[in-house]
C-alpha cells in the first residue's frame, strides 16, 4: 500500500469525520461537496473535530497540525486528480450514488481506489457504474469515528482481493480495526446487529409497553450496557430511524405508527437527535448519564 492522497467525497457528519480521521493520520486529504455553501459547513464541522481530537487524544498540536493537510473542491475532476483512494460518503440514494460514480469514472486517474461508506447499500449494486470493479469496495465506518473505531471492509464478487487487503491496511494506517466482511451483506455486521435492536425498542415504545427511559434503563441495567436504544437513536439520528421506519411499513403497514410517532414528536419539532441539542433526551447533559439513573 503507498496511499498518500484521499479524497472524502460527501462532507456531512460522517465524511467530515472520516475525512478528519484520514488527515489526522498523516494524509493529504481532499473533501469534495456539491457546492460552496456545503464545503462552508464542512470546514465549519472539521473545525469543531479539532477540538474534539486534541481533547480526545491529548495532543492540541497534532489536531491543529490536522487542519493544514485539508483542501475543498465542489468540482469533482480537481478533487480526484490526484487521489489514491475515494471514500464516497454521499447520501443513501440509489440514484444520487449511481450517477456519482458514472462522473467519477470519467475523471479519477486510473490508480484510484473506490470504496463505499453506504450502510445499507452494497458494492454489487454499484460495480458497474465504476468503471473499475476490481477496484471497487466498501469501507464503513461507525459514527464517532476517533472512539467508535470500527472500519467494516466488504468487497463484491468481482472486487480483487489484494485491493481489499490494501484497503485493510489503510484502515490499520489511520487508526481503525479493520474487519474484514467475507460475504456481500447489506449492513454489513454492525447494522445487521444494530438495526433489529433498535426496531425492537422503537416497538416497545409505539405499542406502548413502555417508555424510552424504562427501556434504556433496562438494557443498562440488566446488560451493563453503557446506553440503551433510545439513546443510540439519538446519536444516529431520528430522521435516520424514520427513514428506515417508513422503508420498512411499505412492505409492513404495522409500522406506519411507529413512523407517524417518530415524525410527530421529534422531526417535526426539530428534535432530530443530539446534533439539534434534543431528541429523546436533551443534551449535553442527557438523562441517561445523571448518576441516579440507574438506581431505583
Amino acid at each position: 500500500m503507498d496511499f498518500k492522497n484521499i479524497t472524502v467525497a460527501g462532507s456531512g457528519v460522517l465524511g467530515s469525520q472520516i475525512a478528519f480521521q484520514t488527515a489526522f493520520h498523516g494524509y493529504n486529504v481532499t473533501v469534495y461537496d456539491i457546492n460552496e455553501e456545503a464545503l462552508v459547513k464542512a470546514e465549519e464541522r472539521l473545525a469543531s473535530l479539532k477540538e474534539v481530537y486534541a481533547n480526545f487524544f491529548k495532543d492540541a498540536e497534532k489536531a491543529e497540525k490536522t487542519l493544514g493537510r485539508f483542501t475543498f473542491s465542489a468540482n469533482l475532476a480537481e478533487a480526484v486528480k490526484d487521489a489514491d483512494l475515494v471514500i464516497e460518503a454521499i447520501p443513501e440514494i440509489v440514484a444520487i450514488k449511481k450517477s456519482f460514480y458514472e462522473e467519477l469514472a470519467k475523471v479519477a486517474p486510473e490508480k484510484a481506489i473506490f470504496a463505499s461508506n453506504s450502510s445499507t447499500m452494497v458494492p454489487s449494486q454499484f460495480a458497474d457504474y465504476t468503471g473499475r470493479p476490481e477496484k471497487f469496495l466498501a469501507l464503513h465506518f461507525a459514527n464517532e469515528v476517533w472512539e467508535k473505531n470500527t472500519a467494516e471492509i466488504m468487497g463484491h464478487a468481482g472486487t480483487d482481493e489484494s485491493i481489499a487487503q490494501q484497503v485493510i491496511e489503510f484502515a490499520k494506517s489511520i487508526g481503525m480495526i479493520p474487519l474484514h466482511v467475507k460475504k456481500e451483506q447489506p449492513g454489513y455486521i454492525l447494522n445487521s446487529l444494530l438495526v433489529p435492536f433498535l426496531s425492537a425498542g422503537q416497538g416497545l415504545w409505539a405499542t406502548g409497553v413502555a417508555d424510552p427511559e424504562t427501556i434504556d434503563k433496562t438494557w443498562m441495567i440488566a446488560t451493563g450496557a453503557p446506553m440503551g436504544p433510545f439513546a443510540i437513536l439519538d446519536v444516529v439520528g431520528i430522521q435516520t430511524a424514520y427513514n428506515i421506519v417508513l422503508a420498512q411499513a411499505q412492505a409492513d403497514p404495522t409500522k406506519q405508527p411507529l413512523a407517524d410517532m417518530l415524525k410527530s414528536q421529534f422531526l417535526d419539532q426539530g428534535k432530530t437527535g443530539q446534533g439539534t441539542g434534543e431528541g429523546f433526551y436533551k443534551y449535553p447533559n442527557p438523562r441517561y448519564l445523571d448518576a441516579d439513573f440507574l438506581k431505583a
